[in-house]
């Protein structure tokens, strides 16, 4: 498999992202082949300095960046020999099967709607993110940021996405999807959620178990929760507070760990016509790897393909 890394994306980069890709190649196979798209003097002396083998590596030059605080749309038409426009070139031209940038979320999620564009059917592509349950499994939460604004319809393709996304790159058999409310109760919540709520209620195309609350994050009650993606921020954020106050308290036993970004790596983006994941903003080496690794298994599973097929049936 061609893995395309953005070694230039995140705030510790091009130092962690390469020591990431280092990482991941002890967990990578023979077959598998790695990328490291950016500054090519960049990419080698810093592997010089982790005493790495260049030819271990497909070095493919960029000559710009998307910073952090520029606005996402105009850098990523401006800038189009970054690192960032660089991968979803290789990407939609079948020179690479995936890629992974801990750059500008935003420019990301613009050149995956522009240059891979959304799988037929899907209204709007989204991302999810993973939170531990007490009782060892995961929840996954969907949108947490792409669309703070979304229609009651858009909310019922989260739920089939988050569903395979769930059973196919988890193996979470008959993922129970849950909708987010203020209560539990049908006629709960604002418009959106009383209007997503019909529309959901007696499917055939997923497992829905009613409304949940904001209590259910960590218990068992669900396997999937939709939201808008202004919500899920909010909650993916107070979560990632929530893991460095109980550190600062020394509070940091095998559950609490589970909060800890690393270990996920980063967030694919749902409903686009390759394999594309979003890593954190401060990640670290092994957040890195993990990202590598996750973008791996998602273009394994040929996640695209099965949601194509999901909305044709």
């Amino acid at each position: 498999m061609r893995i395309g890394l953005d070694v230039m994306g995140g705030d510790f980069a091009p130092k962690s992202t390469i020591q990431g890709a280092i990482l991941a190649q002890d967990e990578l196979t023979t077959s598998d082949r790695l990328f490291l798209i950016g500054d090519k003097d960049l990419i080698l002396s810093t592997l010089k300095k982790e005493n790495a083998d260049p030819d271990s590596f497909e070095i493919v030059h960029a000559s710009e960046v998307i910073t952090m605080g520029e606005h996402p749309l105009q850098a990523f038409k401006k800038k189009t020999d970054s690192s960032i426009s660089v991968g979803f070139n290789l990407l939609n031209s079948d020179q690479i099967d995936t890629f992974a940038s801990a750059g500008n979320s935003g420019a990301i999620l613009i050149g995956s709607i522009y240059k891979l564009n959304a799988i037929p059917g899907i209204i709007r592509p989204c991302i999810a993110a993973v939170l531990p349950k007490e009782n060892g499994g995961i929840t996954i939460l969907l949108d947490v940021g792409a669309n703070p604004d979304p229609k009651p319809d858009v909310l019922y393709q989260f739920a089939i996405l988050g569903s395979l996304y769930a059973e196919y790159v988890h193996s979470i058999d008959n993922p129970k999807v849950g909708l987010l409310n203020i209560g539990e109760e049908e006629e709960k919540g604002n418009l959106l959620s009383q209007t997503a709520f019909q529309m959901m209620k007696d499917n055939n195309d997923f497992n829905f178990i009613g409304n949940v609350e904001g209590r259910d994050f960590l218990n068992d009650k669900a396997d999937i929760i939709v939201c808008d993606g202004f919500t899920g921020n909010v909650i993916l954020k107070q979560m990632e507070t929530m893991y460095k106050f109980m550190l600062k308290r020394g509070l940091n036993d095998d559950f609490v760990k589970r909060f800890n970004y690393e270990n996920h790596g980063g967030t694919p983006v749902l409903g686009v016509s390759s394999s594309v994941v979003v890593g954190h903003g401060i990640s670290s080496a092994k957040a890195i790897k993990n990202m590598i690794l996750l973008s791996k298994n998602i273009h394994k599973a040929n996640l695209s393909d099965k949601i194509l097929n999901a909305l044709k049936s």
